[in-house]
Formats: C-alpha cells, sequence, structure tokens
C-alpha cells in the first residue's frame, strides 16, 4: 500500500511538472522556469533521491515528447534531483535539499548539458555557458519548495506526505 501511495505522488508531481513547465517568472533581465526544481526538492524530501531522479526523467522525457523542453532538462533535472534526496536522505536538513538541487542542477548539471548541447543538438555553447541559467531557476525553484516545506512542516502535513 505503501508504494502505490508514493507511486500516487509521484504521478501526481510529474504531472504538475508537465502542465506547469511553461511557467516563467521575469527575473531582472532573464525569465526563470522554476517548477522542475520546486518538485525535485519536494521529492527529493518526501519521496527520496530514487523517486526524485526518476520524477525528473520521466517530467523531462514528456516535456521532450511534448515540446516544451529541450534535452537540456534531463542532465540538470536528475542531477539535481539525485542530490537534493541524497542530502536530505541522509542528513534530514531541507536546507541541504535545498543546497543539494542548487548545486546538482546549477553546476553539475548545466556542465552535462554542454556535451548534448555541442555534439548532440549541434548548437553553439560555452563550457561554462549553462551555470548562470540553470542556477538561477534552480534558486528560484528550490527557494519556493524550501517556503513551502517549511510551511507544510509547521501545519504538521509534511508528515502525511514523507516517507
Amino acid at each position: 500500500m505503501k508504494e502505490i501511495k508514493k507511486l500516487t505522488q509521484a504521478g501526481i508531481l510529474i504531472a504538475l511538472g508537465v502542465v506547469c513547465s511553461t511557467l516563467a517568472i521575469p527575473l531582472g533581465l532573464a525569465k526563470v522556469y522554476p517548477v522542475q526544481h520546486f518538485i525535485n526538492v519536494l521529492a527529493g524530501v518526501t519521496l527520496g533521491p530514487a523517486y526524485a531522479v526518476s520524477m525528473a526523467f520521466v517530467t523531462s522525457l514528456i516535456r521532450f515528447f511534448i515540446g516544451t523542453g529541450t534535452m537540456l532538462a534531463f542532465p540538470g533535472s536528475m542531477c539535481g534531483a539525485f542530490l537534493s534526496g541524497f542530502l536530505y536522505k541522509h542528513t534530514k536538513k531541507v536546507s541541504l535539499a535545498y543546497l543539494g538541487e542548487v548545486v546538482g542542477t546549477g553546476i553539475f548539471g548545466a556542465i552535462l548539458a554542454y556535451p548534448i548541447a555541442a555534439l548532440i543538438m549541434s548548437r553553439d555553447a560555452a563550457l561554462f555557458g549553462f551555470i548562470a541559467p540553470f542556477g538561477l531557476s534552480s534558486i528560484t525553484g528550490a527557494t519556493i519548495s524550501l517556503l513551502l516545506i517549511i510551511a507544510f512542516r509547521r501545519i504538521k502535513t509534511l508528515k502525511e506526505w514523507s516517507q
């Protein structure tokens, strides 16, 4: 029964990630797309790293096939989801789940996006050219999730969602 609950929660978060994937927040001269990062931290904290990575992959795959995402979503979302879930699983600190998403997506995912852009997508790209946009989006989404998780903990709702 517990696995059915986790799969249902994962399905809801994947659907939210796909439906809200075009939601952009103007931040200065840039637009950030924070929903995947928000979901990565929430999934990492409530469902664990394996579910978080799987959900990031499925969300990126669906978005790629329906044309609302690119191949660059795969490394960023999956690295962030893994590191967020891994750090939370081993420390039980939401702040480290937040940091895991930002570092995983903003640095590791951005660096892994370079060969995808250069070799597979045949696009000109700078090796560190993805760090600023990936980092800005991940900071925004992870901050939203951090605030939501803190609010859920205060009203004691998060335990119903957690592992």
